[in-house]
């Protein structure tokens, strides 16, 4: 499978993962932590809010079978854009919507995405176009989190399949079976 590399910000990066596990196409996603000022942040240091760093995933993809307007779509789709550094209860910077853009190609589809997103909801987006910066991979044990600890966890049964679902109704073609 050929591989692009997309990096984006909805909160929790264990929410974002599991979203992005389900989709045709994409080949690996990677919790970690970017746009911040500490070299190899903790998960503690995120959390707390002290290093500037978003949860973020990294989605690998095949772009002939999911394209990356279809990535930036079902991103904006299945996570709140329009609510200022937060998610739900997850609130602080560190919870904000974001797209890291690799490459200037990147930048433009996430400024047609955001726009596309505006269009269909009052221009309420505020998801920010963020980089370039350093992608820093989560601790192994978030990595994968909702395939295992995850349906055990109460926060992440709330959070979750609310996601997953808005996945399923707006872009069924694009998950896997």
């Amino acid at each position: 499978m050929a591989g692009e590399q997309v990096i984006v910000a909805g909160g929790c990066f264990w929410c974002t993962e599991a979203v992005f596990n389900d989709v045709v196409g994409v080949s690996g996603v990677e919790s970690g932590y970017i746009g911040g000022n500490v070299a190899d942040p903790t998960y503690k240091q995120v959390c707390a809010g002290e290093t500037g760093h978003a949860e973020a995933v990294r989605v690998t993809f095949d772009p002939a079978v999911v394209s990356l307007a279809e990535i930036f779509d079902m991103f904006m789709g299945t996570h709140d854009p329009s609510q200022l550094n937060r998610q739900g209860n997850d609130v602080g910077t560190q919870y904000r919507s974001a797209i890291f853009p690799l490459s200037e190609a990147q930048s433009a589809d996430a400024e047609a995405a955001i726009a596309r997103w505006n269009a269909g909801h009052d221009g309420a987006a505020v998801t920010t176009i963020e980089g370039p910066a350093i992608w820093y991979p989560a601790e192994d044990y978030h990595q994968s989190y909702w395939q295992g600890d995850g349906q055990r966890n109460p926060y992440c049964l709330a959070v979750i399949p609310p996601k997953l679902m808005k996945l399923r109704k707006s872009f069924s073609e694009r998950v896997k079976s």
